[in-house]
């Protein structure tokens, strides 16, 4: 490995419940703007909890053949809708050679359980004889990653990484290394996920896990506050163009930030509760910080996963405090969960993007809705407004089910 092959970002693509753009997504969280409302993909009435973050005014068919469209599933449609966004951003033109060189290493949390419910319903209710053959093709968590590759001509290292939430932050840590191996000269990254179904949120509401401030949905997501009752289930999808230094000099390309450290941990302790300290967040955090010559003094914006569950922002605070010390207390930390929900597989692709951005903006993203905060989460989480402020280094965290945790450090502009 090369260490010495330096991997920036070089286009961004969003498709969220803040708006179906990059630009239309900063703009919101700069404006501090909710993306939760009542559920409109299917009839939640039987549900306690009826909020969500759905992706608004999207039609597939405006970037896919109506009859791809239909062969599907959604999860796909919003990678292929980011990533198209992500490539014209990046103003790359993949000839034969640079096709060669470039991978997609892209995930989901769950893939086309859409489509698996749909065509289930289909066998049950009609015959096996109408059951789609194309469902091998429209649900597996790598057909994103597999139809990025196919639409572009991308023949470099192509598939989909899984960790739950902390899904497409393991796919961002992937394709960085793929970069420092030489590997590929770019990576396409990132994550997508549609799992706004009334069988998820039944789920996730039976656990108690979803807010049900159902009368005032813009202030369900509310990381870090002492009245938060649950995360507000979101889709959407994110992609990041990851090119290396040289790579991106020789072509003029504009540089959002540097990916420059990668740390990965698991808690070890329980299959869906964080270590009550985070050790397993302050592990990897440690490790990304290790992974570069950057100082914990250094940094100062952490994105943090922060979903509004008391013990997950909790955790989260518990292991910001014990890498960073009294250092913690000058951090600035947000959660955009506030604003966009949790997008389980994706949140770590559009988090990082969020990140990257406040470095090249020079703009702290703020966590909406922190009215009264948990005596247990006192540091500054950058409260209902954003912040304009010099930023040299930011990080971003994710974590998921199974323990996962993964930690991102972004430097503004390369030397």
């Amino acid at each position: 490995m090369d260490l010495r092959r330096r991997v920036v970002i070089t286009g961004i693509g969003l498709i969220t419940p803040l708006g179906n753009t990059r630009e239309a997504n900063w703009e919101a969280i700069v404006q501090g703007q909710s993306g939760v409302a009542p559920v409109t993909a299917f009839d939640a009435s039987r549900l306690e909890c009826r909020v969500a973050g759905e992706v608004k005014q999207f039609d597939p068919a405006s970037i896919m053949d109506p009859k791809e469209v239909r062969h599907y599933d959604r999860f796909i449609h919003l990678a292929l809708a980011a990533t198209s966004e992500a490539i014209l951003d990046a103003q790359l033109a993949f000839d034969e050679d640079l096709g060669d060189r470039t991978g997609v290493i892209y995930g989901s949390g769950m893939g086309g359980l859409t489509t698996i419910l749909d065509t289930e319903a289909v066998l049950r209710e009609r015959s096996p004889k109408r059951v789609s053959p194309f469902l091998s093709i429209a649900s597996p968590v790598n057909m994103a990653a597999g139809l990025i590759s196919i639409r572009w001509g991308l023949r470099g290292p192509t598939y989909a990484t899984v960790s739950a939430c902390s899904t497409s932050a393991h796919a961002i840590a992937d394709s960085f290394y793929a970069i420092q191996r030489a590997d590929a000269d770019v990576v396409v990254t990132g994550g997508s996920e549609a799992l706004v179904t009334e069988l998820t949120m039944a789920s996730f509401d039976n656990a108690r896990a979803l807010s049900r401030r159902n009368n005032a949905p813009e202030r369900a997501s509310r990381p870090f506050d002492a009245e938060r009752d649950g995360f507000v289930l979101a889709e959407g999808g994110a992609t990041l163009i990851l090119e290396e230094l040289d790579h991106a000099r020789a072509r003029s390309a504009k540089i959002y930030a540097e990916l420059v450290g990668v740390g990965m941990a698991s808690d070890a302790y329980h299959i869906t509760a964080p270590d009550p300290n985070g050790a397993g967040g302050a592990r990897a955090m440690v490790r990304a910080l290790q992974t570069t010559a950057i100082s914990p003094g250094d940094v100062s914006y952490i994105n943090a996963h922060a979903t509004s569950t008391k013990l997950g922002d909790s955790s989260e605070t518990a292991a910001i405090k014990s890498v960073f010390g009294q250092h913690a207390y000058r951090l600035a930390v947000s959660s955009t969960k506030s604003m966009t929900g949790h997008l389980l597989g994706a949140a770590g692709a559009a988090e990082a993007s969020y990140t990257a951005m406040a470095l090249y903006y020079q703009v702290i993203p703020p966590t909406i809705n922190l009215d009264r905060p948990d005596p247990e989460c006192d540091l500054d989480y950058v409260a209902n407004t954003a912040r304009s402020a010099p930023l040299a280094v930011a990080m971003s965290n994710s974590n998921g089910f199974g323990g996962a945790n993964v930690s991102l450090i972004f430097k503004r502009c390369p030397d």
